[in-house]
């Protein structure tokens, strides 16, 4: 019948259209990787070439036109770079990576308002990002508004605490805060998230600088633990804190000789012991969690000298891991397996940043 031939002749013609629109699919998906293989060895003329290659066929593929533009911003043509990514951000299916490079290539044209604006809209449509409240956070530190980065930062690690970015920054800030056991704390955090890097060699000597810091001024531990706990919005951060201060004041003895691995084990240790006796259930900590579990399982000692060892005194530290390889090595073996993961009903900064000495 004329009507099973003529389905059978746009079933055939369908059939035609999808098996070349996945053809070009795959084509452009090697074109693709290509063009990154280039960026990664710094090729980047080679990488703009295939990329334009691969756009002709399908120009409406957002992805590839992000790979352009990150392309043309690490060759320093920024203003290709805009051209290709500003009116990808107003694109229905624009993701958070694209977010990320819009901003750069603003700033890398050092268009300010331009990179805030683009990061503002990323945050409305990606209010849970991690990345983009951090890169935020960066763009407002360059332009000099410390304290309103600071916010951004802390708000990263509230609303994505697996995402180890905001820790270290907001780490690094907090040095120079009224406030130094935020960055211990958070600096702690951040060397477990991301263990292995530059990045964590510094923030080492900040945790370590951070805990002669705390003792080394006796008005931190002036307030009262627990007297905050009342009263308005935002309070409860004020007796996280008294909780800790009360705790650390508690066993200042144990580090009348110095700061030093050894004491820090011991303060440490005594530390944990009085918060799970007092606040463990009020306050509950995935990273005191995580050093009480170190604790049970013997590896507190060994993971105290991983921790503060190489910013201590490196040979020191290099001169104890050899008298304790085997206990080195469990803990090394233990850590792989035992990652520290945050848990988001766990945010207690939610009170006014301390004024930045």
């Amino acid at each position: 019948m004329e009507w099973q031939k003529a389905a059978k002749k746009w079933t055939l013609v369908l059939t035609g259209v999808l098996s070349f629109q996945w053809a070009l699919a795959q084509d452009n998906a090697e074109l693709q990787q290509t063009a990154r293989n280039f960026l990664r060895t710094g090729d980047y003329a080679n990488a703009i070439l295939v990329l334009n290659q691969a756009i002709t066929t399908s120009p409406d593929d957002i992805q590839l036109k992000k790979d352009l533009a990150f392309a043309y911003y690490l060759r320093g043509d920024y203003q290709r770079a805009y051209t290709v990514v500003s009116p990808l951000v107003d694109k229905k299916d624009a993701d958070i990576h694209l977010f990320q490079i819009a901003g750069n290539i603003y700033q890398g044209k050092q268009d300010w308002k331009g990179a805030e604006k683009v990061y503002q809209r990323g945050l409305r449509k990606f209010p849970q990002s991690g990345e983009l409240h951090c890169d935020y956070g960066d763009l407002l530190q360059n332009m000099k508004n410390f304290d309103a980065a600071l916010r951004y930062w802390v708000k990263g690690i509230e609303v994505d605490p697996n995402f180890p970015g905001n820790y270290y920054h907001a780490a690094r800030s907090y040095m120079w805060t009224k406030e130094p056991i935020w960055a211990i704390l958070y600096g702690e955090t951040f060397i477990n998230l991301e263990s292995y890097t530059t990045r964590t060699a510094e923030i080492r000597d900040v945790v370590l600088e951070c805990y002669k810091k705390l003792f080394d001024d006796p008005a931190i531990f002036n307030s009262v633990p627990g007297e905050s706990a009342k009263g308005k919005k935002g309070e409860a951060t004020n007796a996280f804190m008294d909780a800790f201060k009360g705790v650390m004041a508690k066993n200042v003895s144990v580090i009348a000789t110095g700061i030093e691995p050894q004491s820090l084990i011991m303060l440490r240790t005594r530390f944990l012991l009085d918060w799970y006796k007092f606040y463990g259930v009020k306050y509950p900590y995935a990273l005191f969690d995580f050093q009480r579990k170190l604790l049970r399982d013997g590896m507190f000692e060994s993971y105290n000298y991983w921790l503060f060892g190489p910013a201590a005194n490196q040979a020191e530290y290099k001169s104890w891991t050899a008298l304790h390889k085997s206990d080195y090595d469990n803990f090394t073996a233990w850590q792989r397996n035992h990652p520290l993961k945050l848990r988001d009903d766990e945010f207690y900064n939610t009170g006014k940043i301390a004024t930045i000495k």
